[in-house]
């Protein structure tokens, strides 16, 4: 296929892969439409890439080189033990070839690598997707179209939603696909690498490694990260949800840094005292309030991923939870997936077919996976103290089910 008119809703990191992948495979016009005004580059924090994905998705293109990342090699899992000291008791070790990135500096390398023929267009929120042949003359039955807040409507051969887990182009797709609240929340916080000297002789003891605390109930994932001024610390904690209704849980939502309420910081705190080793707790309180927050855990799986000129991608495609260490990278195969489709299809209806085809299956089984995690590390905590070595290998081997690891598949050659 050549030239064609494509609109990417959303110009975040699936956004920015879409419309550099389909520039390079022939789109005759794409336009992002990205609802935020200001910087992008501000948002989120840590996030890993396996070692695999990345060397496939440099190879496709999708991964632009020289953007920070940092080296993980390993996991270690503890839990508090007062006797075996600040640091807590190890447990168990594994494998963990990955390597981490900073959220801005992640988009802002793929933003940078965004051809100069995309139009970007900043402060574009979208607020309809009608399908093709919905509502249209005749005429115009073969092109969806794209309403825009200001009340314009705009027509394109191909919709791409890239818009996240709220996305309007899932919304018009397939209505009734929507997140569903998985039972508990996670805190997400980051501070920098070179504070962690206020701790003492522990001071940043394992920068190659994700240290995963356990407790009764939830775990916490602390790892080194790249940051605009430096190494930073990035932490992930995932427990049962605050009492008292603190949190809104009938939709995804979040407390974004710097919005904590007081009694949220005191849940906090309160769960750090009573469940952590001494030396991650006060690792973790050295988080400024700014750069703490919170969120509920859901996931999604859109019964459908193409069809009437719309394709979903990233995210609004399906929300996996975090513990699959995926997102990243499912975001930028799929940008990948729909460029080599347009490369081999003769036209819009077999791009769509084709992509449903791979990619549905392939984010349906990541949200299984992670939904067997979460129950395993979170929903149903198996009595972490008295686990040793083998004990944690065959309850890993149980969540994975058969799947060769976390981190998502190799794509279908």
């Amino acid at each position: 296929m050549r030239g064609g008119t494509v609109a990417v809703i959303g110009g975040s990191i699936a956004g920015c892969a879409v419309a550099t992948a389909l520039a390079r495979a022939g789109a005759g016009q794409v336009v992002v439409l990205e609802r935020t005004g200001g910087r992008l580059e501000d948002r989120g924090v840590g996030l890993c890439v396996h070692d695999e994905r990345a060397v496939e998705l440099r190879a496709s293109g999708a991964l632009p080189e020289g953007i920070a990342a940092h080296p993980l090699r390993r996991r270690r899992w503890v839990v508090r033990d007062d006797a075996e000291g600040p640091g807590g008791r190890l447990i168990w070790q594994q494998p963990f070839p990955f390597h981490s990135y900073h959220w801005g500096l992640l988009w802002r390398g793929l933003r940078e690598s965004v051809p100069a023929t995309v139009v970007y267009r900043q402060g574009e929120a979208v607020t309809a997707v009608e399908a093709a042949g919905t509502g249209t003359p005749a005429a115009e039955g073969d092109r969806a179209r794209v309403r825009l807040a200001g009340g314009s409507v705009e027509r394109y051969d191909l919709v791409v939603g890239a818009d996240g887990y709220r996305s309007v182009v899932r919304a018009a797709l397939c209505a009734d696909s929507r997140p569903h609240y998985a039972g508990y929340v996670c805190w997400r916080g980051n501070v920098g690498a070179a504070r962690l000297d206020e701790l003492g002789g522990l001071a940043d003891p394992f920068p190659e490694a994700v240290t995963t605390v356990c407790f009764p109930g939830g775990t916490c994932v602390v790892y080194r990260i790249p940051g605009p001024g430096g190494p930073r610390v990035n932490w992930v904690l995932y427990a049962a949800p605050p009492p008292d209704g603190q949190l809104r849980l009938d939709d995804p939502t979040s407390f974004p840094p710097g919005a904590l309420t007081p009694g949220l910081a005191e849940h906090l705190d309160a769960l750090l005292e009573r469940e952590f080793p001494p030396y991650w707790r006060r690792a973790l309180a050295l988080t400024d309030a700014a750069d703490t927050f919170v969120q509920p855990i859901y996931d999604l799986e859109a019964a459908r991923t193409a069809g009437g000129r719309l394709l979903l991608a990233g995210d609004a495609a399906s929300v996996v939870r975090p513990h699959n260490t995926s997102g990243a990278a499912k975001a930028l195969q799929d940008a990948t997936a729909l460029a080599d489709g347009w490369r081999r299809s003769d036209s819009f209806e077999e791009l769509l077919d084709g992509y449903h085809r791979a990619r549905g299956a392939a984010g349906r089984e990541l949200v299984a996976l992670a939904r067997r995690l979460g129950r395993a590390q979170v929903e149903r905590t198996p009595a972490w103290a008295a686990m040793d070595g083998d004990g944690m290998a065959a309850w890993w081997r149980g969540q994975l089910d058969g799947a060769p690891g976390i981190g998502g598949r190799a794509m279908a050659p």
